[in-house]
């Protein structure tokens, strides 16, 4: 394996259909050329950065490019956060704590404008200057025991200008030419649950992966807020697996959908469900979810009933009192428990069994309806044992109508924010759910700082204009390995690529790519490798 030239030509190359033996035999880079707009590397910090690549064939079709760009800068530094402030009033009450305190504060200015109104978000307030970590550990430890909040942060992650460094893998699959499978792939092989991505790949035998969609973390949270609740494992929006959809929409969020068979061509689509219910009366019923917990949307965007709205509010979780769920033999052996009322259907869509409350074993083959509030009593009337029922579940692009027929060869992945349109920047963080107002008890300003405007790791998937299908990680959190990518960087990034239509995916921890079982980028969990809920899988 050769370094190649550092020049945007290397997947440009592939969009123009040269050889891949043409781009192994480029000659080695010993330094990065000037920056021009012919020949720039990745539009990541000055534009004179050193940036190396480097590229392997996978299968016939597929390629791994590794691109390293930049270095650390010596203006970056650890510190320790005390809060983000939108206000003078909100900076000053901050900084007031931490005076009396007997610390001294510090405002550095957030990294972008508040989308909600276009002026600037506000600035962190922050105690100290460190080389190392540990040393803004120990200090955040002295902050926290005067019952200050306290988070250690590296300030080349913050968004501003910085040299880096980055570490970026990219898997390139040319559907012309790629005779194998790419599509998803459910941790497990059921809903709940998860697994690294590795072992997915191990697991499913693919020659490589990247992970998936946003998914729920279970843990003891078992009511709506500002955090996540509901079945480890569960996709968070919208989600097929071989054409059978496991999962609903998140009001009109974007998705990737990969037809897997060889030659088809793969999108990046606003898509909505509608779900119903036919009696044998003729009576229908909103069916409010597929294969969770009742009363738990995870990401919001529900349907019906949902509280406190229905627009989409990534990592907050809201809630809904009347549901009527289905439960796929997708989703495993047994059935979340609760109050309320419970119908089976057999294969054929009969009622075989009905009773009062939820939960139990699932049988082999069998839907499971569940309702809560006016979904409960939809069923005590209208499920008799012996009766059909007809679920019907559709899938259309929420912003022209048309619908989107699932074969067995269809892949839905749910993600956001949408990344670019036709090469164009398409971000609407607002719309997407990453809005910065804050809602019941969630401060959305810093995690909106956070999540979207400072640096972290990210994946990301783009379809070029003659349908090639890029997969991309980038590592972060670890500031002399990667700093990481802003939102608006991870769409520059994907853009600079060759992608016309690009889409953020599930990012942070989750962040992993596998090629020939070796995991090409590096964890930022200090526990290693994250269990996923699903996988983007390359098959022979």
């Amino acid at each position: 394996m050769r370094v190649l030239t550092v020049r945007r030509g290397l997947i440009g190359a592939l969009a123009t259909g040269l050889a891949f033996s043409s781009l192994l035999t480029a000659p080695a880079a010993s330094g990065a050329p000037a920056r021009d707009d012919a020949a720039a590397g990745l539009p990541l910090g000055p534009g004179d950065l050193t940036e190396t690549r480097s590229a392997r064939q996978v299968l016939p079709g597929v390629m791994h490019v590794s691109i390293e760009r930049g270095h650390a800068s010596p203006d970056d530094f650890w510190t320790v956060t005390v809060g983000t402030g939108t206000t003078e009033a909100e900076l000053t009450a901050l900084e007031d704590r931490v005076r009396a305190a007997g610390l001294t504060p510090r405002r550095d200015p957030v990294a972008g404008d508040d989308p909600t109104t276009g002026r600037p978000l506000g600035a962190l307030v922050r105690i100290g200057r460190y080389g190392t970590q540990a040393a803004a550990a120990t200090a955040r430890s002295a902050v926290a025991a005067a019952g200050l909040p306290a988070r250690v942060q590296h300030t080349g992650e913050d968004g501003h200008s910085t040299t880096g460094p980055w570490s970026l893998d990219v898997l390139v699959i040319d559907p012309r030419r790629f005779k194998g499978r790419l599509g998803s792939e459910l941790a497990t092989g059921i809903v709940p649950g998860r697994e690294t991505t590795s072992d997915l790949a191990r697991r499913t035998g693919a020659a490589a992966a990247v992970n998936g969609g946003y998914f729920v973390i279970g843990g003891s949270r078992t009511t709506p807020g500002p955090w996540l609740a509901g079945t480890d494992g569960d996709p968070a929006g919208i989600s097929a697996v071989r054409g059978e959809l496991l999962s609903e929409a998140v009001a009109g969020r974007p998705a990737l959908v990969v037809p897997t068979d060889s030659g088809a061509a793969a999108s990046v689509r606003r898509l909505r469900t509608r779900l119903t219910l036919r009696a044998p009366d003729g009576a229908h019923r909103e069916v409010t979810g597929l294969n969770r917990q009742s009363g738990l949307v995870v990401n919001c965007g529900g349907t019906g009933d949902a509280t406190p709205f229905t627009h989409p509010a990534h990592d907050y979780t809201c809630g809904n009192p009347n549901e009527l769920l289905a439960l796929t033999p997708a989703f495993g052996p047994t059935a979340p428990e609760g109050d309320g009322y419970q119908a089976v259907l057999d294969a054929a869509g009969l009622v075989t069994a009905v009773r009062e409350g939820r939960g139990g074993p699932l049988g082999a083959g069998a839907t499971v309806l569940q309702g809560t509030g006016t979904g409960a009593q939809w069923l005590r009337e209208h499920a008799a044992v012996g009766a059909p029922l007809v679920l019907r579940r559709t899938v259309a692009d929420s912003e022209t109508g048309a619908p989107l027929p699932l074969t067995p060869q269809t892949s839905l992945v749910n993600g956001g924010p949408l990344l670019l349109r036709d090469g164009a920047s398409a971000l609407d963080p607002v719309r997407d759910g990453w809005s910065p107002e804050d809602i019941e008890g969630a401060d959305r300003a810093d995690f909106f700082n956070g999540w979207y405007l400072r640096r972290n790791p990210r994946t990301a998937a783009g379809v070029t204009a003659d349908g090639r299908i890029l997969l991309v990680t980038a590592d972060g959190r670890r500031p002399e390995h990667s700093v990481g990518l802003s939102i608006d960087e991870t769409a520059a990034v994907l853009r600079d690529l060759g992608a016309a239509d690009a889409i953020n995916l599930d990012g942070g921890g989750s962040t992993a790519m596998v090629v020939h079982d070796e995991l090409q980028s590096l964890p930022s969990d200090a526990a290693g490798e994250r269990p996923d809920a699903d996988a983007l899988v390359v098959l022979p």
